[in-house]
This record gives structure tokens, C-alpha cells and sequence, in this order.
């Protein structure tokens, strides 16, 4: 898929696919909340690219809860990524799989993500989808 300049005319065509439920949300974790490992796939337009930025404070608001990227790379393990962050920070991450270099050119690998289990305390995190939901 080409996507517009305009995120606008993204909308547009999300739109007229049936796709007409925002996505952006606001999520709340208390003590032993997670959220499972995932993907934000919504309808036949997906926009690759999604936003997570973080609105707590770990160790003054919570503990636990890291956000984590699940690689699941062709005929190996999967891998982890622990991604660190602070109240204000941005995390941008694929929403389906990004491309990886391998020995025998590039190649696909699909993600997930997901928040680990809150061992105290309340997380918010701002969550920005850029394609709308059927």
C-alpha cells in the first residue's frame, strides 16, 4: 500500500473501508494488570507505525510493568526486548513486523508488544494507532 502525505486522506480511505472507530486511547494498569502480547491490527488498512508514550513514573507511581516487543523471526527463538522508559518518553514501534537483515538478504519478522505484570501501584500510557478500527 502507497500511504497519502496527508494523514487525513489515510483516514479517508480507512473510512471507506468501514474502518471508522478511532483508535488513540488512554490505558490504565493497577497492581497485577498486564497486557498480553499483541498486535493493534484493526481492519484492511493498518498504518505500520504505532506510539506508546508513557505518562507515569516507574518507581514512584509503579513498579513492574515494562513495556516488551516480542520478535518472532523465521526458524528461531523468538526475542525479547525490554524497552526502558520514563514518565514523557515515546516508544515507536512497528504495529505488524518490521524488516530485518539476515545472511541471505532482508526478511520479514513479525512483532508483538505488551506491558508486564504491575507489581504495585497505578501505570497510565498514552496509546496513538494511526489507522481508525472496524
Amino acid at each position: 500500500m502507497r500511504y497519502p502525505l496527508e494523514h487525513q486522506d489515510f483516514l479517508r480511505a480507512c473510512h471507506a473501508a468501514g474502518q471508522t472507530r478511532p483508535t488513540p486511547l488512554i490505558l490504565r494498569y493497577d497492581t497485577d494488570d498486564y497486557n498480553c502480547l499483541h498486535q493493534d491490527l484493526y481492519g484492511e488498512h493498518v498504518f505500520p507505525l504505532q506510539v506508546a508514550i508513557l505518562l507515569s513514573e516507574p518507581g514512584r507511581d509503579f513498579e513492574g510493568g515494562e513495556f516488551v516487543l516480542t520478535e518472532q523471526r523465521p526458524r528461531q527463538q523468538s526475542r525479547v526486548e525490554v524497552v526502558d522508559l520514563r514518565q514523557g518518553d515515546a516508544v515507536v514501534f512497528a504495529v505488524n513486523e518490521r524488516p530485518l537483515q539476515g545472511s541471505r538478504g532482508d526478511y520479514r519478522v513479525k512483532l508483538r508488544h505488551g506491558v508486564s505484570r504491575l507489581r504495585a501501584g497505578r501505570r497510565h500510557t498514552l496509546g496513538i494507532i494511526f489507522h481508525d478500527a472496524t
